[in-house]
């Protein structure tokens, strides 16, 4: 088994603020979402990423540009990784007309084509095929492009995980398969339902994939990881199946206290918060604290003029919403 507990790559400066950058963002941005849940603006329901923000911000930062993300209705973090602006993930999950989908998606659906974020997907493990599907056109094209699809611990019990695993070992695929293990598929711990201890990487085997557990927690080893599994990838190698031990910081989503969750428990991963201690990490480096303080100063004015920007939307008009409704294009017509 592979373990990545300290990163395998040398990482410059230069990389590490921008992982610092990412991550900041990532939790300053679903902190405000959450706000704007509690004030009723953003409609239905919203899962954060408040704790889980290394693994998005690892990936993005090692990813090709051309690269594929696909991610689960917790996407917030990964399609803003991505490059994605951030006053167009706001306004989508507040419905607005300037959303990345024009404001007919929301929270859990979110889709950037253009950065390559190639959707969010509310149905447990649907996008793994979907995923592996990407990757084939990607060999097929010889485009060098890679896809990555992040999931949560209770797909490994989806029988999509299966066939998307075995198919893209067999055709050698180039795809990456990442597994945001927070220990909990919705309400339930994982480990009360599944026969082992690592739902994702104690199974690689019967696929012929090494056994790869990286902790979550840690930018510089996700970041390290996934130069690895890309450039596997990349180089013809085939598929990689990562487990990124992590944990969220609330419930499964804003209508979830998390209560189920022994207090010790919370309170040991909160201690591992990964925005806090790679802040310890870069000053202990010699990192000047004013250069940290910049790239938070900076965010907030972001996140501030993303809500703004989302707050002035206008709703979507009939020409949007009756867009992408009938294969012929309107509503109106059968009307």
């Amino acid at each position: 088994m592979t373990s990545t507990s300290t990163p395998a790559v040398e990482i410059d400066q230069e990389t590490r603020l921008d992982l610092y950058r990412r991550m900041v963002e990532l939790r300053l941005f679903e902190k405000r979402a959450y706000d704007l849940f509690m004030e009723g603006l953003v409609k239905g329901t919203s899962h954060l990423s408040l704790g889980q923000e290394a693994v998005a911000a690892g990936f993005g930062a090692a990813m090709r540009v051309d690269d594929y993300t696909f991610c689960t209705y917790r996407g917030h973090a990964h399609t803003l990784s991505r490059g994605t602006p951030m006053a167009r993930v706001m306004g989508e999950l507040l419905g607005r007309s300037n959303g990345v989908t024009g404001g007919k998606g929301g929270s859990m659906h979110l889709t950037s084509v253009e950065n390559y974020a190639m959707g969010s997907y509310a149905i447990v493990g649907a996008h793994l095929p979907i995923a592996a599907g990407a990757a084939w056109s990607a060999q097929e094209r010889g485009s060098g492009q890679v896809a990555v699809c992040f999931f949560g611990d209770g797909a490994t019990n989806i029988g999509a995980f299966h066939e998307a695993l075995n198919m893209a070992a067999v055709w050698k695929l180039p795809v990456v398969f990442v597994c945001e293990n927070n220990l909990y598929m919705e309400y339930t711990a994982i480990e009360s339902v599944t026969a082992v201890a690592n739902p994702a990487a104690d199974r690689a085997a019967a696929y012929g994939l090494e056994s790869i557990i990286v902790d979550g927690n840690d930018a510089d080893a996700v970041y390290a990881i996934a130069l690895e599994t890309l450039d596997r990838a990349r180089q013809g190698a085939g598929p990689s199946l990562v487990e990124a031990k992590t944990y969220r910081h609330g419930g499964h989503s804003r209508a979830d206290p998390g209560k189920y969750r022994p207090d010790q428990e919370v309170e040991e991963w909160l201690d591992r918060d990964p925005v806090d201690t790679y802040r310890e990490r870069l000053l202990a480096q010699g990192i000047a604290e004013n250069a940290l303080t910049e790239i938070d100063d900076d965010a907030r004015t972001d996140v501030e003029a993303a809500t703004q920007a989302a707050r002035e939307a206008p709703a979507p008009g009939p020409e949007v919403l009756e867009r992408n409704v009938w294969a012929d294009g309107s509503a109106t017509w059968r009307n």
